[in-house]
This record gives structure tokens, C-alpha cells and sequence, in this order.
């Protein structure tokens, strides 16, 4: 395995062969003997203080057992229906027939029910950071402080950004890396730093990459991953969204994780707590 960006072959390559795993009961129950409780809809703004981007967030989130699946989406992909739709549906057909938003959620879910992440930061395999109770933006600063962290990079190291938050490209600067960043909905940092809609071009000049989970949710995540694995270069990411998810790729082109479960820490002034995992060999 390649000692920058290790891979095991024992692991999913896609987040198609992920859900095909989890529907032959190769992660846990068989899915069609499961039932999600509740299906949630949830449409919030933020803009931080002394910033002018207003950030306008949608999230479905599937209720199965104890425990909680999200996945952001774009404006208009998902009705509030879906709720009532969707709400005690059997979690194998929404994990072959519902829009991709909700296939997610519906994953991760599962995935968080078979092995939260509080249990595997009780087993040693993940570290528990907990995040500052207070203002939006004592907790966005503190979280992506800790996102960063999980950076290993020399000065000047171009890190690929993609899905910008203004309080993360700080972050990247202050752990000396010269950000990248790539968004559809942005054209400038908080900065002035121009914003290109192309993925691919940050992908090909990166010396390191650090993704949202919202490219779970677009499609964009299977071709992230296979560009960081063959070209060897770490890949992070900081997941909301399918945060179990993208924990199933630590080993198979994901080098580390930032795994915020819900409920989120824009959603709470309350101590909350996010999850940060590292593969094997790695700082």
C-alpha cells in the first residue's frame, strides 16, 4: 500500500459497492429488516460575523434505532414531502429507490447504528474533540481548527479545498497550507481568494485534498477519492454529511476523517462533540 494515501483492498471502492455491501448484510442486519423510524427535512441560513456569506444549508436526516444519518443537498432537490413519504419506510428501499439525498442519509444511518463513533473512540481507533459551547462563531472556529489538525503538510503546501467554509480556508492558512478552494455556490473567499467551480483542476495541482461530505451527496465524492488514491496524496474529510460513510473509505483513498454526527454544531450553543480519525501509519 502506498504509505501516503494506504489502501485495503478489503474495502469499498465506490459508494455504490458500499450500499450493494450493506444490502447483502455485509455490515450488519439485512437492511430489509429495518425500518426508518422518521425521515426530517431541515432548511437553515448562517452568515458568521464580520463575514458577507450567507450560507444556506438543506439537510434530510433518517431516524433508525438510536441513532441519526444526514446528508446535505442543493436547494430544490428534496421536497419537505419526502418526510411523509418517507417516514417508516423499510431502510432497503431507500437505500435502492430514494433520491440520492436520502440513499445517504439512509446509509449513514445504518452505518452509525452498527458502530457509532462514540464506540469506536471508546475502542482507541478514533479520538473525541469536543467543541466550545458559545457563539456560531467560537464553535465554526474551533471545529475547523480541528478539521485542520488533521493536516500533515510542509509551509507553502497547496491544499486542495473543496466545498469552502471562510473559517476553514483560515484554518488551512494557520496550519501553513496555501488553499485551493473549489465551491459551486462561492466565487470569492471572505478574502478575496477566487473561488473555481473545477474540481478537477484542483485535483491534478493539489498536494493534498480536504472534502466536505457534501460530495457524497453530488456524485463527486467515487471521483475525489480514485484521483487522491492514484496520485498518492492524503485526502480529508470533514463530514456532516454521511459521516459514517465516508468513515467505511479510511483505508480505501481516505487518509483521515473529521466526523461530526448529528446533531450538528451550528444547530446547538451547547458542548458538542465531532470525531477524528486517522489511518494506520499516519500522525
Amino acid at each position: 500500500m502506498d504509505p501516503m494515501n494506504p489502501v485495503d483492498p478489503m474495502r469499498p471502492v465506490t459508494v455504490d459497492a458500499l450500499i450493494e455491501a450493506v444490502l447483502a448484510g455485509e455490515h450488519g442486519p439485512l437492511p430489509h429488516r429495518l425500518v426508518a423510524t422518521s425521515v426530517f427535512w431541515t432548511h437553515h441560513g448562517t452568515r458568521l460575523a464580520g463575514g458577507d456569506t450567507t450560507y444556506l444549508n438543506q439537510y434530510v436526516l433518517v431516524r433508525l434505532g438510536g441513532s441519526f444519518g444526514g446528508c446535505a443537498f442543493e436547494a430544490g432537490e428534496i421536497a419537505p414531502s419526502i418526510c411523509r413519504d418517507s417516514s417508516g419506510a423499510p431502510l432497503d428501499v431507500l437505500l435502492r429507490e430514494a433520491p440520492r439525498p436520502l440513499r445517504i442519509a439512509a446509509l449513514d444511518a445504518y452505518l452509525s447504528e452498527a458502530r457509532p463513533h462514540r464506540d469506536a473512540a471508546g475502542a482507541g481507533d478514533a479520538e473525541s474533540v469536543t467543541l466550545p459551547g458559545g457563539t456560531p462563531e467560537v464553535r465554526a472556529k474551533a471545529r475547523d481548527a480541528a478539521i485542520a489538525g488533521l493536516l500533515d503538510i510542509e509551509e507553502g503546501a497547496k491544499v486542495g479545498l473543496i466545498g469552502v467554509v471562510n473559517p476553514l480556508v483560515a484554518a488551512i492558512r494557520e496550519r501553513g497550507g496555501a488553499p485551493l478552494p473549489c465551491d459551486f455556490n462561492l466565487k470569492a473567499t471572505q478574502w478575496g481568494d477566487p473561488v473555481t467551480t473545477d474540481m478537477h483542476e484542483v485535483l491534478e495541482s493539489a498536494e493534498a485534498v480536504v472534502a466536505t461530505g457534501m460530495t457524497l451527496s453530488n456524485g463527486s465524492f467515487d471521483t475525489i477519492l480514485e484521483r487522491c488514491r492514484s496520485r498518492g496524496i492524503p485526502l480529508i474529510v470533514y463530514a456532516q454529511t454521511g459521516s459514517a460513510v465516508a468513515r467505511a473509505f479510511l483505508g480505501s483513498g481516505v487518509t483521515a476523517l473529521s466526523a461530526e454526527p448529528f446533531p450538528f454544531s451550528q444547530f446547538s450553543a451547547d458542548e458538542t462533540t465531532l470525531y477524528r480519525y486517522r489511518t494506520v501509519g499516519r500522525a
